[in-house]
C-alpha cells in the first residue's frame, strides 16, 4: 500500500512538473517576438474574430505559433481581446503580448483629413473623394441627395460644416467625417448663438452663420475679424447694401476666372450683395470658430467702409470720400 502510495505521489509530482513545464513553456510562446523585420500594417479582415485573425498572422508569418495564441480562448477567455475592423501597425521589437495589447487598446491606424477655413461644399466634396481609405458612400450623390442622407432633407450644405481634422480609419466612411462636422458645427453655432450680442439686426443662428461666412472669406487677419462683422452691423441697420465681392464670386460660380468685372458687379445673382439687399440667402464658405464668434459679437465703431491693402489686412474708413481715398491709395495706384 504504501509502495502504491509513493508511486501514485510519484505521478502525481510528474504531472504537476509537466504541468508547470507546459505552461511556463506556452508562456514563453506568446512573449516570442514577431517574425517580422519592418513595420507592417496588419488589417483585420472583415467580421473576423481573434482565431481568425490568429490564423490569418501565422499564415502571413507574423506569428510562427498559432496554437499558444488560440489556447487563450480556452484557458484565458478574458485576456482574449475584442478585435475591430481596421489596420493595426506592428513593429519588429513587438512580442506576442504587444500585438494582443495593440488589439486590446484598439491601436487602430487613423489617417488625418483636413477641411480649412473659408472652404466650400464642393472643396470638401472633393477633399473627401480624394482621401485614401476612406470609403466613399457619396459618390454620385447631388448635394441634396447627400443632406437627405446625413437627415438633413431640404437644408442647403453650404457653410454647415465645420473646418477642422478629422481622423478616420480604415471602416470608416464619407458620411461618417460628414456628420461629425455638421454635428461639431450644429453645437458650435448653438454656443455662439446663446452667447450673442444684445439688438444684433440677425433674426437667427443661420443667419449668425451666413455672417460668420461673409466674414471668414473677406479677411484672414484675425484681428479684423470683430472690425468687419462691425462694418456690416452697421451697414445692415442703416439700410446699406453690403456690397462684398466674395458674394459675388460665389454667384458666379464656374465663371469666376480669377477676377470681378464691372459688369460682374451688375449681375443679379441671388448672391450678388451689390444688387441685393440684406444677406444672401446661404452662407458662401465654412466659416471657422472665430468668425463666427466675431458674427455675434461685432466690435462697436463708426466705419462703414473697408478695402484689402495688399498685405492681407484691410483699411477701415467712416466716409465714402476717405474710402474712395483709401481705393485709390491700395488699388487703383497699386494697378497702375
Amino acid at each position: 500500500m504504501k509502495r502504491l502510495l509513493a508511486v501514485l505521489l510519484a505521478v502525481a509530482l510528474l504531472a504537476a512538473v509537466g504541468a508547470a513545464g507546459g505552461y511556463f513553456y506556452w508562456q514563453s510562446r506568446l512573449d516570442a517576438p514577431l517574425s517580422i523585420e519592418t513595420p507592417t500594417l496588419y488589417e483585420v479582415p472583415s467580421g473576423a474574430g481573434f482565431n481568425r485573425v490568429v490564423n490569418d498572422l501565422a499564415a502571413q508569418g507574423v506569428i510562427s505559433d498559432a496554437w499558444a495564441f488560440r489556447l487563450l480562448t480556452r484557458l484565458a477567455p478574458d485576456d482574449v481581446p475584442s478585435i475591430r475592423l481596421g489596420e493595426y501597425r506592428l513593429l519588429p521589437e513587438m512580442q506576442g503580448r504587444d500585438l494582443l495589447a495593440v488589439f486590446e487598446n484598439n491601436e487602430i491606424v487613423t489617417y488625418p483629413l483636413t477641411i480649412p477655413e473659408g472652404w466650400t461644399f464642393r472643396q470638401m466634396r472633393a477633399q473627401l473623394e480624394a482621401a485614401a481609405k476612406l470609403e466613399q458612400r457619396t459618390g454620385g450623390l447631388s448635394d441634396a441627395e447627400v443632406m437627405t442622407l446625413l437627415g438633413r432633407e431640404g437644408d442647403h450644405p453650404e457653410g454647415r460644416f465645420f473646418p477642422d481634422t478629422y481622423r478616420y480609419h480604415l471602416g470608416m466612411s464619407d458620411v461618417d467625417i460628414l456628420r461629425q462636422a455638421l454635428e461639431k458645427m450644429d453645437r458650435a453655432l448653438e454656443q455662439v448663438w446663446a452667447e450673442r450680442q444684445d439688438e444684433l439686426p440677425l433674426e437667427s443662428p443661420y443667419e449668425a452663420l451666413i455672417m460668420a461666412s461673409l466674414i471668414e472669406r473677406e479677411t484672414g487677419a484675425p484681428e479684423e475679424r470683430r472690425q468687419i462683422a462691425g462694418v456690416f452691423k452697421r451697414r445692415l441697420e442703416s439700410g446699406m447694401r453690403l456690397q462684398t465681392d466674395p458674394t459675388v464670386i460665389y454667384g458666379m460660380g464656374e465663371d469666376y476666372d480669377g477676377r470681378i468685372t464691372y459688369a460682374d458687379l451688375r449681375e443679379a445673382t441671388a448672391y450678388n450683395t451689390y444688387v441685393i439687399d440684406a444677406l444672401p440667402p446661404t452662407p458662401i464658405a465654412m466659416p471657422g470658430q472665430a468668425s463666427l464668434e466675431a458674427a455675434v459679437d461685432p466690435l462697436p465703431g463708426d466705419t462703414f467702409y473697408f478695402v484689402a491693402k495688399g498685405d492681407g489686412t484691410h483699411h477701415f474708413s467712416r466716409t465714402l470720400r476717405e474710402h474712395n481715398n483709401a481705393v485709390n491709395r491700395y488699388i487703383r495706384n497699386r494697378d497702375n
